[in-house]
């Protein structure tokens, strides 16, 4: 009779059902089922109240030897994603997913963040209003046994309106059970040194409290997850030797879970961000194939070698295309040696290293200060700048219509105390413009000398880019310094004048270059800016010269004045037109660099993710269109006919990233592997062998060993 009068009440409640066109209620979804997982969509009330937040929930019931993952997934894995839409007459969206505690799951050499079970991913809703709400959510997660499925579902869940506050729901205890799992924030002052060791320092840590203790990185690519953490703890400290990765980030606060966990078995997660004791960078040298990298900063010898590789390598970037320019002032400076006294040879030489070192020291602190505010400066990061390439490229057209003879630079007083010509002043000059011209390129030891001033102290960082320019500058003062060597010079004469005017023709070819990698930048339009530019500053070079020519004829100040001032309104007239340019938007330009069979596909890291997770080899060039050595290479190495074969044969992908612009993706890859400039090759074998950084300085004989044909 029981079971009868049960039958009719639940056929009572069908047809009543039937007769109405109210929707139903419930604080969980209808379920989404596979055969590894049911998953639901839940709230912790069981009605809207006015203007409340609602926490919602993605229920994940998995079944025994299934898990899905944390924040960070691990080795391996994928983050779960869940999208709640408020509609009704309330409304609004999720923010993100609050974490619980994962579990440690070490399988097979890889280690996964995970959670098994009967899982809730809570995130809090805010809703703006009041009345019966509807609740739209997608989500996604992939759960893995001895394989892994990606899964995904989309829910809805009507709730009505409560006329005060909205009581508890049926699923308030999932709630209430997952925060006991949620990390707090950690009260103890968390660091972590270079060589991996994280303490956590305060009241409350003892071996008494802390049996245990673990880390879990809130993002992968930091520390060796898999590796084991030796763990020690005493009053007020406690201790976790990390691994961290060659590849990592070690510029910013490492963050995660720490989980501590007690004699009883109680597992507690604190949330910490712990700050870098000190930084880490390269020390090794980057001569051969080997990538860039270290676990702590050079001290005492490790600093001197850094300082070594700093002076070699200025002292081979005089060997660089990008330093051929000024190659026309260094030999006039050295012809003017000639037949004068030795004193004359060591002031020139050291006018010059001060120019040179100055101008490192300068460039120096500016790419440590932006270091500092976090900026991603690398080397040649000025070039990155349309406004200082145009400048540049003005600068040495300006100089070059001087060595044509069209106008001549007076050093006024300086001058007339040097019996030289400008002397002490053109020393100096020609000293920073040589490093002003050399940044574009890079030479071998340069990545390890520049890595180690970036990622050191400020001081340490100082002295690196000095012993850079001392480099640069040692051939000019081995010969202004050796007297056999000076005496050897020809006397000055009536030659210097022709050999003056036909220098002034590389620093013309430099300035059409400047002026492709502004257009590059900038987009075709650009050009017109900075040519017009150019022929304002030869009108202005021309009038001055002519102004000075009467003055030495005539000796009328009032021509002289009015030239200046005509030269300096043309001047005006280029500074203005540029700046208003440059505020402009960029107009549509094409910096991507291609192939004309198109075996060249543009860089990028999912690019790069999807061509290693099928197995195929891979080579990465980070190249600029400001870097001369890149240009080098491609034409002598890379753009040959037997490398591109090779390639062909071999199925090599070609992923190229173009740095002529600033691109955060592409800092971030050179910054994985120890470099802070361009350019970097990077072979990656098939079948997922360990990649391979080449030389900065390639042919094409190292290109096919590397690949093995």
């Amino acid at each position: 009779m029981r079971r009868v009068l049960s039958l009719l009440a639940l056929l009572a409640v069908g047809i009543c059902g039937l007769g109405t066109s109210e929707p139903s209620f419930a604080t969980e979804s209808p379920a989404v089922a596979s055969a590894n997982d049911t998953a639901t969509l839940v709230t912790d009330r069981d009605a809207v109240s006015p203007d409340q937040k609602l926490r919602v929930g993605l229920r994940l019931q998995l079944k025994p030897g299934w898990h899905t993952y944390w924040l960070n997934p691990g080795d391996a894995g994928d983050t779960p994603t869940l999208d709640v839409t408020a509609q009704g007459s309330a409304t609004g969206k999720t923010s993100t997913i609050h974490w619980p505690m994962p579990v440690r799951l070490s399988e097979g050499g890889l280690m996964s963040y995970a959670y098994v079970g009967d899982v809730l991913l809570p995130a809090d809703l805010a809703l703006q209003g009041t009345g019966p709400t509807t609740l739209h959510a997608h989500a996604e997660w992939l759960v893995c046994a001895e394989v892994c499925i990606p899964e995904s579902g989309d829910f809805t869940l009507n709730l009505p309106a409560a006329e005060g506050a909205a009581p508890a729901g049926a699923q308030a205890g999932l709630f209430q059970a997952v925060d006991a799992k949620m990390p707090i924030p950690s009260p103890f002052e968390a660091k972590v040194s270079a060589d991996g060791l994280l303490t956590l320092e305060g009241k409350g840590l003892s071996s008494a409290a802390v049996s245990d203790a673990w880390f879990l990185p809130a993002e992968g690519g930091v520390i060796d997850q898999v590796a084991s953490q030796p763990f020690k703890v005493k009053d007020g400290l406690l201790s976790l030797q990390l691994k961290f990765l060659k590849t990592a980030h070690r510029d910013q606060p490492l963050k995660g879970l720490v989980v501590l966990k007690d004699e009883a078995g109680q597992e507690s997660p604190i949330e910490i961000s712990a700050s870098q004791t000190v930084g880490a960078v390269a020390v090794v040298p980057n001569t051969s194939s080997a990538p860039v990298s270290a676990d702590a900063v050079p001290t005492g010898a490790g600093w001197l070698r850094v300082l070594a590789f700093a002076f070699v390598g200025g002292l081979i970037l005089n060997l660089m295309p990008c330093v051929f320019p000024v190659l026309a002032m260094k030999a006039l400076s050295l012809a003017r040696m000639g037949g004068v006294g030795r004193s004359v040879h060591l002031q020139s030489a050291f006018f010059y290293t001060l120019g040179v070192t100055g101008a490192f020291a300068a460039l120096g602190i500016v790419m440590i200060g932006l270091r500092i505010a976090g900026s991603a400066a690398g080397w040649g990061f000025q070039f990155q700048s349309a406004g200082f390439v145009v400048g540049v490229c003005w600068l040495l057209f300006g100089m070059a219509l001087n060595l044509l003879g069209v106008f001549e630079i007076s050093a006024g007083r300086l001058a007339q105390l040097h019996p030289h010509g400008a002397g002490h002043a053109g020393d100096m000059l020609t000293g920073l413009l040589a490093v002003i011209v050399a940044t574009p390129c890079t030479a071998p030891f340069m990545g390890v000398a520049i890595a180690g001033a970036l990622g050191g102290p400020p001081l340490m960082g100082l002295l690196v880019f000095l012993s850079m320019g001392l480099g640069l500058a040692a051939p000019y003062v081995l010969v202004a310094s050796v007297p056999g060597l000076a005496s050897r010079m020809p006397k000055p004469g009536a030659w210097m004048g022709v050999l003056k005017q036909a220098l002034a023709f590389p620093l013309l070819a430099t300035c059409v270059w400047l002026l492709w990698v502004a257009t590059i930048e900038r987009g075709t339009n650009f050009v017109v800016v900075a040519g017009g530019g150019l022929v304002l500053l030869g009108f202005a070079a021309w009038i001055y010269g002519m102004g000075q020519h009467r003055a030495m004829r005539e000796g009328g100040r009032g021509t002289v004045l009015f030239c200046r001032v005509v030269a300096v309104l043309c001047m005006v007239v280029c500074g203005g037109g540029l700046a208003r340019s440059l505020a402009e938007p960029v107009s549509a330009a094409s910096t991507t660099m291609t192939s004309a069979d198109n075996l060249i596909q543009p860089f990028s890291d999912k690019a790069l993710a999807d061509l290693r997770a099928d197995g195929k080899p891979v080579f990465v060039d980070m190249t600029a269109s400001w870097c001369i050595t890149c240009m080098v290479n491609e034409r002598v190495a890379l753009d040959t006919a037997s490398v591109r074969q090779a390639f062909s044969e071999r199925h090599v992908a070609y992923l190229k990233g173009d740095w002529t612009n600033r691109d955060a993706g592409i800092s971030a890859y050179l910054k994985e592997h120890g470099r802070d400039g361009v350019p970097l090759y990077v072979y990656y074998p098939p079948k997922h062998g360990a990649e391979v950084v080449l030389p900065q300085i390639l042919t094409p004989r190292m290109v096919l060993d590397i690949i093995g044909h």
